[in-house]
């Protein structure tokens, strides 16, 4: 072999070499990466806080715990503690925006996990993954699909004991606002709902508000509450008349970039609003990254699961 052969065959070893330690460098980064998403991050539960004001002046203040996409499947002990420990809280109400199962087994831990909080007031919508178990899917295509629902259409979905789960809410006191109105009164203040059935798998039939939610206004607040905030959800509920609106479905995004920067939210919402408060048309928009994922993709990245104290406090006069 000549020199220049030599030389040429020594230099394309190196490259070799070079490329097979980067690939190797590249596969450990993701696999700690993936390992960290799973074990560290999908189990790093916290509680972030908000404020709206929206009461009427000289109301006081109410405490409200946000609630979503809990996702349950048996054994999940971790959450089911967290969930236990929001009752500190003490919140002056629950809104729990659905998708709370995983599995067709979770109703029986889902109820153990919310026992403690189904002492306070509720309300409650469902999401998809309240009516049909989730399914193998490439998690991938949330980066190409369109933004629309594509579970109504799929036949290997399994049905979910929703009917049960929904009775069992009802029996603690909690109200369902599926497609309907409602109103309840705390600590002073009338708080008028208007709530749809999951956006997502087109339920939704908008109710409006109570033909009373006119009446007072100086000692009452509107209130929407649905699954998905798809932008029509959103916009519907401010044209009826809404304050706030409460949402879920978007897990934050789920794996973001560093900083929480949501590549996706499973709707047509900008993904920069998928989690925390936003505004439609001037009304304050609060979303939960939510507390759990599919059984089938259990990752989180940049995106802790969460519930979220929301403090309603009076409009600045």
């Amino acid at each position: 072999m000549s020199p220049a052969a030599s030389s040429s065959t020594s230099q394309l070893s190196s490259i070799v070499r070079a490329a097979s330690g980067a690939a190797a460098v590249c596969a450990g980064a993701a696999a700690a990466t993936l390992a960290y998403a799973h074990f560290i991050e999908l189990n790093r539960f916290q509680v972030r806080t908000e404020r709206l004001e929206v009461l009427p002046a000289g109301s006081e203040e109410i405490r409200i715990l946000h609630i979503s996409d809990m996702h349950m499947i048996p054994g999940q002990k971790r959450k089911t503690e967290f969930m236990h420990s929001l009752a500190e809280l003490q919140p002056d109400l629950v809104i729990n925006t659905g998708d709370n199962l995983s599995h067709v087994e979770g109703l029986d831990p889902l109820l153990r996990a919310l026992d403690p909080l189904m002492d306070f007031p509720g309300v409650f919508v469902p999401g998809s993954n309240c009516y049909f178990a989730p399914i193998m899917k490439n998690p991938a295509r949330y980066l190409w699909k369109e933004s629309t629902s594509d579970e109504g259409i799929d036949d290997r979905r399994v049905a979910l004991p929703f009917e049960r789960m929904h009775a069992e809410f009802e029996s603690r006191g909690w109200r369902g606002l599926i497609n309907r109105y409602d109103d309840m009164e705390l600590k002073g203040t009338r708080i008028f709902f208007s709530g749809v059935d999951d956006p997502h798998l087109d339920y939704d039939r908008h109710p409006g508000f109570s033909p009373a939610a006119w009446d007072a206004p100086e000692s009452s607040v509107r209130l929407g509450v649905a699954h998905a905030p798809y932008m029509r959800t959103l916009d519907r509920f401010v044209d009826d008349g809404a304050q706030a609106i409460f949402a879920g479905h978007t897990h934050g995004g789920q794996v973001c970039l560093p900083g929480g920067h949501a590549l996706v939210s499973n709707c047509d919402l900008p993904p920069a609003r998928a989690k925390g408060v936003s505004f439609t048309q001037d009304v304050p928009v609060q979303i939960s990254a939510g507390l759990g994922t599919s059984r089938f993709a259990q990752v989180r990245l940049f995106c802790p699961p969460e519930a979220v104290l929301v403090t309603l406090a009076p409009r600045a006069v």
